[in-house]
């Protein structure tokens, strides 16, 4: 992916998501801020857009921001690839938790181990070595709080399924400050519903289900304000917080038409703008990931419609992180992809393309923004694939995420903010 100007020309939408986020474009990226910045990086936020790889940003270009658009997380001004293959002896092919393992300890793992190596040991991860310097952590994502991506950066355990033990490790290890998402049913024991009640209609399987006794009853003891709406969260004031806003993730990824919906009741732009007011008070800096979860989910229900309005809540929050960074020039925000999945291009509607069904069909036509055109998407798998992932960067440092790298790579650049 190459940056075709470093102007700062906001589509639309991306113009319409600051203003709905509450932000001010007093601070913007121009062409004489938009290289590396001067002076010693303190903030690092770290943005996960989970499946999402080159033809998923493109078909998200074309449908928010059109022809000559750009979206925002296109516009930062570094750009390079990054490869995602694990060290797992039965596939190539990377699943979240090695890959997110690969960013938070810069070793390749096998797919399902959560910041641990291929023998099962535990690994230096970057959240807790963040906090050991000083810095406020925290995470905020559209899945489980504990889920495989975030999880990497602040616990160790052999299996990525042990989401309530990672909650556990949270709360009396690695002690993020902000932890904001789905998951309640992981921090209460079977039998004791929290804010959202078990065995919903939307789906009956989810219930509370942890081992380790009320963590949320832990959190509260271990100064965490708990909040689980939107307001509650809008109405907290500083200290450490824990949101939790679904039973797991904060939608229903299904197929298109069955059940799918894409409502978080506290949007990823709304979460990560309350983390950043929260995390920036320490004058020693912060980490911050942020994570959109549903690009992954409804690509591999092949939902092409799903997976476009979860980018573009994705494009939302990227325009909290850079409009923040614009006016914290020793910020580095970084906007990427763990693997690529369902094996995605963006097509011509030609009728006498072929189209294929099931896997291979075809999915759309789309429209692009501000003209009379549109696309389709055609998948060829339901599945993850060894595609490189584009990346993009603005700030300190930036400039070490031009050309092509393996997914440690990004650890290797963090670490030199996070670990001193």
């Amino acid at each position: 992916m190459t940056f075709r100007s470093r102007r700062w020309l906001l589509a639309p939408v991306v113009a319409g998501a600051v203003a709905a986020a509450g932000l001010s474009l007093a601070n913007p990226i121009t062409a004489a801020d938009a290289g590396a910045a001067k002076g010693k990086a303190r903030n690092v936020i770290f943005i996960n857009g989970d499946g999402m790889a080159a033809a998923h940003r493109e078909a998200a270009r074309l449908y928010l921001a059109g022809l000559d658009g750009q979206l925002t997380m296109d516009k930062l001004p570094y750009s390079g690839q990054l490869t995602t293959s694990p060290h797992d002896p039965k596939t190539p092919i990377t699943d979240s938790a090695a890959a997110a393992t690969a960013w938070a300890t810069g070793e390749k793992t096998y797919n399902g181990a959560i910041s641990v190596d291929v023998d099962g040991n535990p690994l230096p991860v970057l959240g807790a070595q963040a906090k050991a310097a000083g810095k406020s952590t925290g995470l905020v994502t559209t899945a489980q709080v504990t889920d495989a991506s975030p999880a990497a950066f602040f616990a160790n355990t052999a299996d990525r399924g042990k989401q309530d033990e990672i909650a556990r490790q949270y709360l009396e290890v690695t002690r993020p400050d902000v932890i904001l998402g789905g998951g309640e049913d992981w921090w209460l024991p079977a039998g004791k519903a929290g804010a959202y009640p078990d065995q919903p209609a939307e789906d009956p399987s989810e219930a509370s289900k942890g081992t380790k006794g009320d963590l949320i009853a832990e959190a509260k003891s271990k100064g965490y304000r708990y909040v689980s709406t939107a307001a509650e969260l809008q109405a907290a004031k500083g200290g450490k917080l824990l949101g939790l806003f679904g039973n797991e993730e904060l939608f229903q990824q299904r197929a298109e038409g069955q059940g799918d919906v894409y409502a978080p009741p506290a949007s990823l732009a709304t979460m990560t703008e309350k983390a950043l007011s929260t995390l920036s008070t320490n004058k020693k800096g912060f980490f911050l990931f942020v994570e959109e979860e549903g690009i992954d989910e409804f690509a591999h229900n092949n939902n092409g419609t799903r997976m476009l309005q979860a980018l573009g809540e994705l494009e939302k929050a990227v325009a909290v992180a850079r409009n923040y960074a614009a006016s914290h020039p020793d910020t580095l925000v970084v906007v990427t992809g763990d693997h690529e999945c369902g094996g995605l291009t963006v097509e011509d509607t030609d009728a006498s393309d072929e189209s294929g069904d099931g896997i291979s069909a075809e999915d759309g036509p789309f429209p692009i923004k501000g003209s009379g055109q549109s696309f389709k998407l055609d998948w060829t798998t339901s599945g993850h694939t060894g595609a490189d992932v584009p990346v993009t960067a603005y700030g300190p440092l930036a400039e070490q995420f031009t050309g092509k790298h393996p997914n440690t790579h990004v650890h290797d650049v963090l670490a030199q903010i996070l670990t001193h």
